[in-house]
């Protein structure tokens, strides 16, 4: 079983009537419900309000793949859980990032980069096209798929290079964008994926929420061991036998490093 934590701000939700329309349960509850068909995952939801953003140690140490959705309240989470957000990814958690969470702290830390974009609010078309037929994240989508109604995201879009575009979108206003992006940072894999305005349905959309499904396939832990320190390694247990030919010196360790 892939074990998935749908984090979402919820609060667009609690201040917008007609966002609660559309997402009576939240929009991270609407996600969540759409992963619990799949009968090879377990979800679980956390929300900015919560304790600790509802991402204490023990929540993310029993997550294989960490989806997140945020907007209106980025500089609200909290320096220390993006660092325990981080460092799992780093040990191989996955991480996919929605819509305007890629103005997140943790997508931007991951990546290095200012993550920005242009945009537009006018519910016009998206259409989005398959790029890699092959990829995982692909599986069971045609060659495009179209949303009627979505915000516009255009490039240049402030990202470092991805491995793998899987998806373009164009807009009805002319617009393209790298929409469907993957990376790899230490064991973690991580996928920007653009849909998913609050004002309109887009996560109650079959298509949108296949990809998310194969997205959380994709990215859930390959097994790899992640280095958390720099051990020294003792001349006797060095795997050969060691001539000395010189004088040594001890090393100061990472933390003597220059």
């Amino acid at each position: 079983m892939i074990r998935v934590t749908v984090w979402g701000e919820n609060v667009h939700e609690n201040k917008n009537q007609k966002v609660r329309d559309i997402y009576p349960q939240g929009m991270h509850g609407c996600i969540a419900e759409a992963l619990r068909k799949d009968s090879e995952l377990t979800v679980q939801t956390a929300t900015l309000e919560q304790p600790e953003h509802g991402l204490t140690s023990a929540v993310l140490e029993a997550t294989d793949v960490l989806t997140w959705w945020g907007h209106m309240a980025h500089g609200q989470v909290q320096d220390a859980i993006v660092d325990r957000v981080q460092q799992r990814v780093l040990q191989g958690m996955g991480l996919i990032v929605l819509h305007s969470g890629h103005y997140s702290k943790i997508f931007k830390r991951m990546l290095g980069t200012s993550c920005s974009l242009t945009w537009r609010e006018a519910g016009e078309k998206e259409r989005l096209w398959v790029c890699n037929p092959g990829h995982p994240i692909a599986q069971g989508i045609d060659r495009y798929f179209e949303l009627e109604n979505e915000e516009m995201y255009g490039e240049p879009f402030g990202i470092a290079n991805p491995e793998e575009v899987v998806f373009i979108s164009w807009f009805q206003g002319g617009e393209v964008f790298r929409s469907g992006c993957t990376f790899r940072r230490g064991n973690g894999r991580i996928f920007y994926f653009r849909p998913g305005h609050e004002m309109y349905p887009t996560y109650h959309h079959a298509q949108v929420q296949r990809v998310i499904r194969n997205a959380v396939h994709w990215a859930a832990p390959q097994g790899s061991r992640w280095i958390d320190s720099c051990p020294n390694i003792p001349v006797e247990k060095a795997p050969e036998k060691i001539v000395h030919h010189g004088p040594t010196m001890q090393h100061p360790g990472p933390a003597g490093r220059r």
